[in-house]
């Protein structure tokens, strides 16, 4: 089993821990107000500890469960206390409208908290695309298995009459329709004929399966594919 420190007292805290016990896994909290930290301890049981802020995390797996803008102060407050630990990034960096990254594209606050960790330090991304509650979901033994890189995918097709008021209700019908991340597939396209050379290819995608900031990059590719690589087209 490991030993995981966990720096933040939130609901992706709580959540985490309380798996990560129910695992065998040893359970440390750290916060920035000490009472919510032996709190979170106390609540997770299994023998969980609070450690102090600032103090070398007794984790091997350090996570910090912040918010996107405390991640990258944390990790530089606790310096080489964090040297040869495996430190979890969880954030989500959206800006205030929730349209788009608080950052460049160029970037992201893992990459960025590796350049303040200590060298011997190892950074991870995970859960940002996966909510509290999805997470506590996993004890309901919900499993989703991964599309290989490469993989073909099925493409439905249907030919439709060329009137816009039949197109229109068609492309509607088609994107309001959800995908279920129980039954799946947490992917899939549908391609929409209307005329000769006249076409709309309506891809749905979980955010399980390609978070936002893959699919922006994915959907570039596509469109490039598709044009030739020349961009002015797309």
């Amino acid at each position: 089993m490991s030993s995981i420190t966990l720096i933040g007292t939130g609901n992706m805290a709580r959540t985490i821990g309380t798996l990560a016990v129910a695992g065998g896994n040893t359970v440390e909290v750290m916060g920035r107000d000490q009472s919510k930290a032996d709190d979170l301890a106390k609540a997770l049981g299994g023998g969980a500890t609070t450690g102090k802020r600032g103090a070398v995390p007794a984790g091997d797996i350090v996570i910090t469960a912040l918010l996107y803008d405390g991640v990258v102060p944390v990790v530089a407050e606790y310096g080489d206390a964090l040297a040869g630990k495996v430190i979890v990034d969880i954030s989500n960096p959206f800006n205030p409208t929730f349209d788009g990254l608080a950052h460049s594209e160029q970037t992201s606050i893992a990459q960025q908290v590796a350049k303040v960790a200590p060298a011997s330090a190892s950074v991870v991304k995970a859960f940002n695309t996966t909510a509290a509650a999805r997470v506590r979901r996993h004890e309901q033994r919900w499993r989703f298995e991964p599309v290989p890189f490469g993989a073909e995918m099925h493409v439905e097709r249907h030919d439709i009459a060329a009137s816009s008021a039949a197109a229109g209700r068609r492309r509607s019908t088609e994107r309001a329709r959800p995908v279920d991340p129980v039954t799946g597939p947490l992917a899939r396209a549908t391609l929409l004929m209307f005329q000769a050379g006249v076409a709309d290819l309506i891809l749905a995608v979980h955010h399980l399966a390609c978070p936002p900031a893959s699919a922006q990059r994915w959907l570039t590719r596509l469109r490039l594919a598709s044009t030739g690589g020349d961009d002015r087209r797309g």
